[in-house]
């Protein structure tokens, strides 16, 4: 057919762009349809009736996986060639001239619509494969590969990782009394991930291993350090050093356990 660009450039079409022609045996009778390249790919054949998506003239494969619909599907006569210039100047729209053209039957309007729609598309292809290439933006993890309490560590206030750390601990004695290794296994890298997010002072590694440990000190240790913690977060510093006693002496209970006298 070979489009003659009256307004804009073949070798840069906009994508968007009144194509028009004269109806030959006609002086001053002109059809057009508006040519489109869209940025999302569909087959206009599955929104027609099968015994019109036969007359697409191939517009799909012309235009090599683009989605190039003209609009109207088919030519429309239309009142003067001053009006669609002034169209496309204002809209700033390509403007392209499909020459004369031999009309019959509707059919045949579709079928040059078609072609003129899919050799503008192939244009724009061939611009749009000079643009520069774009690297891949990184694909952000899926929903299940983010840890909650990663999440927790990032946007809580420590008192309430502690709270968080406090609620493990008790899914962790439970995990211990029933046995269950697998879920013990799997609270313990939780306590372990929220405790690398809080401060020293809080102890949190001292307190999660008294909370792991199989004698009955362990949970009362883990009591205190627990209780000693939340004294920090609530800068109650007076009430710290009574608990520190408790805690050296349940550990100097532990040690004495450990190495009765005379062994």
């Amino acid at each position: 057919m070979g489009l003659q660009f009256e307004r804009g450039d073949a070798q840069t079409p906009r994508g968007h762009a009144i194509l028009y022609a004269r109806v030959s045996g006609a002086a001053e009778r002109y059809v057009a349809t508006y040519c489109v390249v869209l940025p999302i790919s569909f087959s206009m054949a599955k929104y027609l009736p099968p015994m019109l998506s036969g007359q697409l003239g191939g517009i799909e494969a012309m235009s090599e996986g683009l989605s190039v619909v003209p609009i109207p599907p088919m030519l429309e006569d239309v009142s003067d060639l001053e009006t669609l210039r002034q169209q496309a100047e204002r809209r700033d729209d390509d403007l392209c001239d499909m020459g004369v053209i031999a009309l019959g039957d509707d059919s045949q309007r579709m079928t040059f619509a078609a072609q003129g729609c899919g050799e503008y598309g192939q244009l724009y292809e061939r611009y749009q494969s000079r643009w520069p290439s774009i690297a891949p933006t990184p694909q952000q993890p899926p929903l299940d590969d983010v840890s909650v309490d990663d999440m927790l560590s990032d946007i809580l206030p420590e008192r309430a990782r502690l709270s968080e750390l406090s609620r493990l601990i008790g899914q962790a004695r439970y995990a211990i009394e029933t046995d269950d290794r697998h879920q013990l296994d799997e609270t313990t890298l939780s306590m372990k991930r929220l405790a690398r997010s809080l401060p020293e002072k809080y102890r949190a590694n001292l307190l999660i291993d008294s909370a792991l440990r199989r004698d009955d000190t362990g949970p009362r240790l883990a009591e205190l350090y627990l209780q000693r913690a939340f004294k920090l977060a609530d800068e109650d510093y007076i009430g710290i050093p009574p608990i520190d006693e408790q805690i050296r002496a349940l550990q100097g209970e532990h040690d004495a356990d450990d190495h009765p006298e005379g062994t």
